[in-house]
């Protein structure tokens, strides 16, 4: 997993200085190379959605996170419109959040820029990997992506097909890069020399124990009464 790592920051050292117009170029691509492998994409889907129904019937799948795998029909329509949606945004690097004179013919700035390497681990949704891709590229972020264990066929289908993708404007495959099982997670978040930050989206359990296994700084969420707003 040193060498998965080691590879997602040589190539984020190279996307961080790709333009903003290679960087949607490479959206674009997304969405080309999702829509040839379409027919593939929905075929692992309906395998992981044919186990995942099992496992509802077992008592080991709730319904609602049963509901949450599809990403075939209109689903798969909502997900390449998200990528529209995603490149009509404003270039988020190089904005000027603060300037200041601190003396003459010395003017200090701050700008936006990339983070660098991130691992973001998901629960069930596998359009989530493209909603999350997408944003990552956009920023200029190279991507470890760690999905639920209820759509691995989905995630992995829907990795390769974006890491092809950027093939097509010279950028790295290694941008984007799908990770499987939870050792592999293990071993990837003892990676403080290749990895910036880790996002944990889940359970308060899931957040707690990437908290506590890992020196890399994470973005967790906590508690909250989020219906209000």
């Amino acid at each position: 997993m040193e060498e998965t790592a080691r590879r997602a920051r040589a190539a984020a050292q190279i996307l961080s200085g790709a333009p903003e117009a290679t960087r949607n170029r490479a959206l674009e691509a997304f969405k080309k190379h999702l829509l040839a492998q379409r027919v593939q994409i929905e075929e692992a889907n309906s395998q992981d959605k044919a186990d995942a129904e099992a496992a509802v019937k077992a008592g080991k799948l709730s319904n609602s996170l049963f509901k949450r795998l599809d990403v075939s029909g209109s689903k798969f329509d909502t997900l390449l419109k998200g990528i529209d949606e995603i490149i009509n945004l404003p270039d988020p690097i190089g904005q000027v959040t603060y300037a200041n004179q601190v003396s003459e013919g010395l003017d200090l700035y701050r700008l936006t820029c990339p983070i660098g390497v991130l691992l973001i681990i998901f629960e069930a949704r596998p359009d989530a990997a493209v909603q999350i891709a997408s944003l990552a590229l956009k920023s200029g972020n190279a991507l470890l992506l760690k999905g639920g264990k209820e759509a691995q066929r989905s995630n992995a289908a829907l990795v390769a097909a974006m890491a092809a993708a950027l093939k097509d404007v010279q950028l790295p495959t290694d941008c984007i890069q799908g990770v499987d099982t939870r050792t592999e997670v293990s071993e990837l978040l003892k990676q403080d020399k290749y990895i910036d930050l880790v996002i944990p989206r889940g359970s308060n359990e899931l957040v707690r124990s990437i908290k506590d296994a890992s020196r890399i700084p994470v973005l967790g969420h906590a508690d909250g009464i989020c219906a209000v707003y």
